[in-house]
């Protein structure tokens, strides 16, 4: 038995369109696929989002993960959107263009937007910050998700974004009064004093949704200083396309981005044009594959019932990486520690 039967037989409406129009390449007017785009907006994941949309096109927390969060509807409205584009809505359908003129209207004259007002604890707190870059990441992965990256609102988001880009080629925290904020451990970056994991990966994410940013310099630079993190856990295997689904609780901000799941790192790759000639790549190739079992199917320790949508993911991704391409690294491999021990004086 191979993975075909098995993710052709998933309850998922959705899961079941990807996979054909996109692994199995069957074309739109194939009959199997449009009954499949018909059914589409019955599949839960979708039926509960359109349902608890609100009249000005948001989404509350409450409604997206069952918890109050202190940044607002303009993230739960951002997470929303990156869960219908990944499912393959977009600018067409009535709900993602309510949701984008929502998220448009709190853009601000400098194509940002707002910083959330967070008093949840020490470890959220962002009063003082005059800039963080995840404050306009977020609602522009959204948009972007859904096929708006050209829209020029959009582009001058990510001219904002680039702005803010480190000299090192990462982004920061954020700043206050100037002064850089400090990046914990487990957001840390090697070979960057002062880059932030979770930042960075939530710009890079724009970044492979735009037809031209995603193969940009910063993008490639950017992927460069993260793959030098070379982390492979298994149990993180699946842990975004968990929370895309549903499944993972969509919480955090500054942290959303600070867990390294392997097959997410894989897809920045594909998007981004990064070679399999690169050690780092190839190692990742090796260690995914190592994971699928004897049917061809990849198990999400977290989640087991994503398990079909990561044996999907993993399957695209694995599919359009590419061995010869102009991607060049420059970056040592040096070992990394989140927290490295410290040198005793005496």
């Amino acid at each position: 038995m191979t993975w075909v039967p098995l993710l052709l037989t998933d309850p998922s409406p959705n899961l079941r369109l990807l996979v054909l129009r996109e692994l199995l390449n069957r074309p739109n007017n194939d009959n199997e696929v449009q009954e499949l785009f018909n059914l589409r907006e019955k599949d839960p994941i979708v039926e509960s989002l359109i349902k608890s949309q609100l009249p000005d096109g948001s989404w509350s927390s409450v409604d997206l993960t069952g918890k109050v969060s202190t940044t607002g509807n303009l993230q739960a409205t951002s997470q929303a959107l990156v869960r219908l584009g990944y499912l393959g809505f977009d600018e067409n359908h009535i709900v993602v263009r309510k949701a984008a003129d929502y998220v448009y209207s709190k853009q601000l004259d400098d194509h940002s937007w707002p910083i959330p007002n967070t008093k949840k604890g020490p470890s959220e707190e962002i009063r003082g910050y005059d800039m963080i870059p995840l404050q306009t990441a977020t609602p522009l992965e959204g948009l972007a998700a859904c096929g708006f990256s050209t829209d020029k609102r959009a582009e001058g988001a990510y001219d904002w974004l680039m702005k803010q880009r480190l000299e090192d080629g990462t982004w920061s925290t954020g700043t206050a009064s100037g002064v850089y904020g400090k990046v914990g451990g487990y957001r840390r970056i090697p070979h960057s004093r002062w880059g932030c994991r979770s930042s960075t990966i939530a710009v890079l994410n724009c970044l492979a949704y735009h037809p031209k940013r995603c193969r940009s310099d910063e993008a490639k630079k950017a992927l460069d200083l993260t793959l030098g993190i070379e982390s492979k856990q298994k149990y993180l295997l699946g842990f975004i396309i968990s929370r895309l689904i549903g499944l993972e609780e969509s919480k955090g901000w500054r942290t959303y981005y600070s867990k390294m799941d392997a097959a997410h790192i894989l897809k920045l790759c594909w998007k981004i044009g990064a070679s399999l000639e690169d050690e780092r790549i190839s190692e990742l190739v090796d260690f995914v594959k190592a994971e699928q079992n004897e049917y061809g199917i990849w198990k999400s320790s977290l989640h087991p019932q994503a398990s079909r949508w990561l044996t999907f993911d993993l399957l695209r991704t694995l599919s359009h990486l590419e061995i010869n391409t102009d991607w060049i690294s420059i970056e040592p491999r040096t070992p990394f520690q989140e927290y490295p021990k410290k040198l005793k004086r005496f």
